[in-house]
């Protein structure tokens, strides 16, 4: 019989912060550490800069500095509270641990993950919001999967072709798999995709000829300070300024574009784009795709939580942050020093020398303090918008992808585990649907999504077309698109589904969006962010709340000793928070 499971979380994502009636803050006067600082600072630590710049895209050695870790212990042991428990809360956890703190986490979820969340139902089936694939040029998280134990068995690597399935099961391909490397094989890969006709590959490749992928060849610097300033444009708008045509956007850019932002070319960035297209001419293994064994929660977050408990992280799960506790500038009214949080139901206080918000746009809006606002740096986040997403999965009693054989469609008999199960086994983008990017889980993640005796476990991703759509009528539509691009599926019969709203999910990455984004340091000393959407020159994503977590840990760690660093600022405010005839002499 045909169960409909159906979830609606709308929650933000990588958080911990619920309001209460008000944010609490006390007036006094700054103290000089405090007054010296400015709004948005610049990065102080070796590892942030290496982040971000021209070289970081290129920078190979990044995996390395993430497998191994910060490399240094501070002299002065911070108590550092943490709110978000998604990849960016803790990688920053993993670091700051190892670098001699004392580390504590919250996250209003019952699981941690943030936008990368997995969880098991009732009945034992993984939940997930949102398909997750792992692109080759993803060094930093690499690099963390790797000190955690998880890169080798938890990543299955694909075949070197991004595969399009058009209506009536026709297939098109960019297939990068030549004896010469990027950026040969990417061109001969557009070249002779099937996807675009004869016109549009001419006109294709007369506007990416035009590109600043074409400079970066021989001068990476120049190019990439191109692509930097088409934050001002669409995708479409530089696409079509030199030759580029409607029907490439609308048989091959779009599908693309949604499944990187999950917007189309008339309405995503330019820079967001030609990003990871930058990063696909010039690096072979960019365009590699990999996908995890089963679940996020087993494959990437289970070993990031045995290795934060190994190193005495307490991680809060359903616990709310209600409030963040801070003080004034007597004189300015700005904000000056977080003394702590409240969480819970009951507001219990946590005192801490430093708290990092590593939370998503939503859920940063909903947790600064109304006076935070008086700087600029952290108003200009509330210029932030962000995208809905509804994940679909469906499951059924053969194997949809297998458009060949109909007796091996039909077949789910035996043990068909590790993959073995017929159909196309890799990430697929679809332009005749409204789910742009999809996979069979049941193939490409078989750990946990493979079931004995069943076949296909599609999961689909909707993009705000279809958000508004009940559960059910979603359910309907992927059924219907699915036989609509695999016709032979028809024959077959959906046994489970599941629906999985996230109201606000990735940042909106339109053009103009990048110059709000926030650094990780803040005006108020001890307040740092973290989190896909804070500054890091790659895109929301994976990868980058991995290098945003890195990045935090680096800033708080070069700023912690020493006698103007956050542990004599914390010192300081103990004292000056102690009434003086309770104070040591």
């Amino acid at each position: 019989m045909k169960t409909c499971l159906s979830a609606l979380i709308c929650l933000c994502g990588a958080s911990a912060f619920v309001p209460s009636a008000k944010h609490h803050s006390t007036a006094r006067v700054s103290l000089p550490l405090q007054a010296a600082t400015v709004d948005d600072p610049s990065f102080t630590s070796t590892g942030a800069k290496q982040q971000v710049g021209n070289d970081a895209f290129l920078n190979q050695n990044l995996m390395a500095r993430a497998q191994n870790g910060p490399g240094r212990k501070n002299e002065e042991s911070l108590k550092i509270g943490i709110i978000g428990c998604g990849l960016a809360g803790m990688v920053a956890a993993m670091d700051l641990a190892d670098a001699g703190h004392s580390v504590e986490m919250f996250e209003v979820r019952p699981f941690v993950g943030g936008k990368v969340s997995s969880w098991k139902d009732k009945n034992g089936n993984h939940i997930e919001m949102g398909l997750h694939v792992f692109f080759g040029c993803y060094y930093n998280l690499f690099g963390i999967m790797k000190r955690t134990g998880g890169f080798d068995d938890n990543l299955r690597i694909k075949e070197h072709v991004h595969t399009f399935v058009n209506e009536g099961g026709k297939l098109g391909s960019l297939d990068f798999r030549f004896p010469i490397g990027a950026p040969v094989s990417g061109l001969q890969a557009f070249a002779k995709t099937e996807q675009l006709g004869i016109e549009d590959k001419f006109h294709n490749a007369v506007r990416l000829g035009t590109s600043p992928i074409v400079r970066a060849l021989v001068d990476f610097d120049g190019g990439m300070d191109m692509v930097r300033d088409l934050d001002e444009i669409t995708f479409t708008e530089w696409f079509q300024q030199l030759g580029g045509k409607r029907g490439s956007l609308d048989r091959m850019w779009d599908a693309i574009a949604y499944a990187l932002g999950f917007l189309d070319c008339d309405t995503i960035s330019a820079r967001a784009m030609l990003t990871i297209f930058m990063l696909f001419a010039i690096r072979t293994e960019a365009s590699v795709l990999r996908m995890l064994d089963g679940s996020p929660q087993t494959g990437l977050h289970d070993p990031i939580i045995k290795y934060l408990q190994d190193r005495n992280v307490k991680i809060n799960l359903s616990t709310p942050v209600r409030d963040v506790v801070h003080e004034l500038d007597a004189k300015t009214g700005l904000p000056t020093y977080v003394k702590g949080i409240k969480v819970g139901a009951k507001e219990e206080y946590r005192e801490f020398d430093v708290v990092i918000a590593a939370t998503d746009v939503p859920g940063i809006k909903r947790l600064l303090p109304e006076t935070f606002r008086n700087y600029d740096f952290f108003d200009r986040i509330y210029n932030l918008d962000t995208v809905p997403i509804a994940t679909v999965q469906v499951r059924f009693d053969g194997w949809v992808t297998e458009m060949q054989d109909e007796k091996r469609m039909m077949d789910v008999s035996g043990d068909q585990s590790d993959g073995k199960g017929a159909g196309i086994d890799n990430l697929l983008y679809s332009v005749d649907t409204e789910f742009s990017c999809f996979a069979d889980l049941a193939l490409t993640s078989p750990g946990e999504y493979y079931k004995p005796g069943e076949g296909s476990l599609i999961q689909a991703v909707f993009d705000e077309r279809a958000f508004s759509r009940s559960n059910e009528q979603l359910v309907e539509d992927c059924i219907k698109q699915l036989h609509n691009i695999f016709p032979s599926s028809r024959k077959l019969k959906c046994t489970w589904s599941s629906v999985v709203k996230l109201g606000q999910s990735l940042y909106r990455e339109t053009p103009k969006q990048d110059r709000y984004r926030p650094k990780q340091a803040t005006p108020i000393p001890n307040f740092f962010m973290a989190g896909s959407y804070t500054y890091q020159d790659y895109l929301d994503s994976m990868e980058g709340a991995t290098r945003s977590g890195l990045m935090v840990a680096d800033e708080i760690i070069a700023r912690a000793d020493g006698p103007n660093g956050l542990k004599a600022l914390a010192k300081k405010e103990a004292e000056a928070s102690t009434p003086f005839f309770l104070q040591k002499v």
